[in-house]
């Protein structure tokens, strides 16, 4: 998701859906469910993940080696990054969970949520040990100024990626940049990056308006550009490009323009949890020099955003 950070405040919103969703390793639990359920992992036919024997097993915190598991906050709608198809749970974030979970020694248990609330999951429910949703590392969240970052967090930064504009195949409009949006439609996913970009530029059009839509998930946005709605999305480039592949056959949109604000993707862990922070950053500088990482992004055709270090805080 890149650039995602809250720049308005919003409305605390639940998402209903069919139960909430884990993955453990290469071992899918469960498939979509309402945040508010914990995954139901079941024991039959469970890979054993827990080892005690894992590089970095004894880095983490006491309480999850105990518990054997990471919990992940993620909503999961943002391919290539994370989305479901059939009962897996697909992208970059949990293909690089997977690989983490080796070095790690415990399971690391996606669940879904809407990405508003995925800190004050973190922060304030301790729904969450981390969160990993294609969420940009900024100063804001940082120091807990943003609106869905109550408290502060640190960010281990694994990705990078900036907002791109997606349109209709053939760009009917003649779409470039930003400031040729006034006075059409424009979507964006509420509590992201995109949304501030566009009401940034409702505020340049002035009186030659943008018509907004804003979406609790980026796949309505699209849903609305297919069906006329509106005429531009703002998105991630990685999931601008992965949508202009694969829908339709690659036949239904385009990105257009430039790669816009260009930021880290950040792994969020409550600021208070520094042995976890690190156990994670060591867990994701260990993949990286070994060559997993490249892998996974290779497989998603998203070396663009590759990173050679996995730093901390390295957000603006």
């Amino acid at each position: 998701m890149t650039a995602r950070i809250t720049r308005r405040p919003s409305a605390r919103r639940r998402l209903a859906a069919a139960g909430a969703i884990a993955v453990t390793g290469a071992l899918i639990l469960t498939g979509c469910g309402d945040q508010t359920d914990d995954a139901d992992s079941g024991d039959e036919g469970k890979k054993e993940t827990t080892s005690s024997e894992a590089p970095l097993f004894d880095q983490l915190p006491k309480d999850i080696q105990d518990a054997g598991v990471i919990n992940v906050g993620s909503d999961i709608a943002y391919p290539p990054i994370e989305f479901i198809e059939g009962e897996e749970i697909k992208g970059i974030d949990p293909d690089l969970a997977e690989a983490m979970s080796k070095q790690l020694g415990v399971e690391l248990k996606f669940q879904d949520a809407a990405f508003d609330q995925l800190i004050i999951g973190l922060n304030d429910s301790k729904r969450y040990d981390i969160v990993m949703s294609a969420m940009t590392d900024t100063k804001e969240r940082q120091d807990g100024a943003a609106e869905d970052a109550e408290g502060g967090v640190d960010f281990v930064d694994y990705f990078q990626a900036g907002s791109a504009l997606l349109v209709e195949k053939g760009n009917p409009e003649k779409i470039e940049a930003l400031d040729d949006l006034c006075g059409l439609g424009v979507a964006a996913q509420r509590g992201t990056a995109n949304e501030a970009l566009l009401e940034a530029q409702i505020e340049k059009c002035g009186d030659d308006k943008i018509e907004p839509f804003i979406a609790d998930k980026d796949t309505d946005s699209v849903t609305q550009l297919q069906n006329g709605r509106v005429q531009a999305v703002i998105t991630d480039y990685p999931v601008a490009i992965y949508t202009e592949k694969t829908a339709g056959g690659g036949d239904r949109f385009e990105v257009v323009g430039e790669q816009i604000d260009a930021a880290p993707y950040g792994i969020a862990v409550n600021k208070q949890n520094t042995e976890l922070r690190d156990a994670v950053q060591k867990a994701l500088q260990a993949i990286m020099d070994n060559g997993e990482y490249a892998e996974v992004l290779k497989e998603w055709g998203a070396e663009e955003g590759a990173l050679e270090k996995a730093t901390v805080n390295a957000g603006k």
